[in-house]
């Protein structure tokens, strides 16, 4: 859950995720854009669809790289935004059988919405409920290799909008009398697979708990930026995206592709075989 409303939160993130690039990414590693242009598809809509590789092989864990070399754990992602809805595949080349799914519902809501991606009853036994507090920091071996600050929420109130500071147990308030107002919730539904024998298991863990962190300290830059980013409009932040994606390709020493022509536009993937299943709620 988030203290914004949703119209808020989808200029947020765009914001969140250009700067968290600027900062991951130099000339030896980071995020390369490969694509980025509108599509239009049946379920989702019209959205704009994104291609792009990740090196952030300095961020691996020392067990995986006795697997593979560090040059060869590069990670692909394709994401299809339509917001509020959205979904992103992430892809290892050298992995070729690795697949991670995050399914994304966005709602106006204070994180009460049950079966928002709506899932099958065998789905929902196998399925994992977490909620998020972006106040709450976590202190592992991923949450160090996201880059997790140390911001503190309960000292924190934003000279635009006067919202804050999170207090202890601040959720508890929006779930039992909804005394946050605005407030809405990113339900994100995670699909893991990684059927390899031996260190498959191993390797699930680890992206799950990589992704739990990401979406930890990139909701909490979401709300620590609020004043960078309030008064923004998309208009101005599809401008930022188009110079900031040129960017990134030039400290990385790649070229990016920018269209918006509309007839090759990708279609989405069929979904990958579940073998583990989160809904994450921020």
């Amino acid at each position: 859950m988030m203290p914004m409303s949703l119209e808020e939160y989808g200029v947020a993130q765009t914001y969140m995720v250009l700067k968290m690039q600027r900062q991951s990414t130099n000339e030896a590693e980071g995020v390369e854009v490969l694509e980025n242009r509108p599509f239009e598809d049946d379920a989702y809509g019209k959205g704009q669809y994104t291609s792009k590789l990740y090196r952030l092989q300095s961020k691996t864990p020392s067990w995986l790289t006795t697997l593979a070399p560090k040059d060869a754990l590069v990670m692909k992602e394709e994401s299809w935004n339509a917001y509020p809805r959205c979904k992103t595949v992430i892809k290892c080349p050298y992995f070729a059988k690795l697949c991670v799914t995050i399914e994304t519902v966005h709602l106006q809501d204070n994180g009460k919405s049950e079966n928002v991606h709506g899932l099958n009853k065998e789905q929902l036994k196998a399925r994992q409920v977490e909620f998020i507090d972006i106040t709450s920091p976590t202190t592992d071996y991923w949450s160090y290799a996201v880059g997790s600050s140390d911001f503190d929420f309960t000292k924190f109130k934003s000279e635009k909008t006067g919202r804050g500071p999170l207090l202890e147990r601040w959720q508890v308030g929006i779930l039992s009398a909804d005394k946050c107002n605005p407030v809405m919730t990113a339900y994100k539904l995670v699909t893991i697979n990684v059927p390899y024998w031996g260190f498959g298991c191993k390797l699930e863990q680890a992206l799950l708990a990589a992704e739990r962190a990401l979406f930890v300290e990139s909701h909490r830059n979401c709300f620590r930026w609020i004043d960078e980013w309030f008064g923004m409009t998309m208009e101005q932040l599809s401008e930022l995206e188009e110079q900031g994606d040129c960017l990134l390709n030039q400290k990385i020493g790649k070229l990016v592709l920018l269209t918006d022509t509309k007839d090759c536009e990708p279609r989405l993937p069929d979904d990958s075989k579940t073998h583990l299943q989160q809904v994450v709620k921020t």
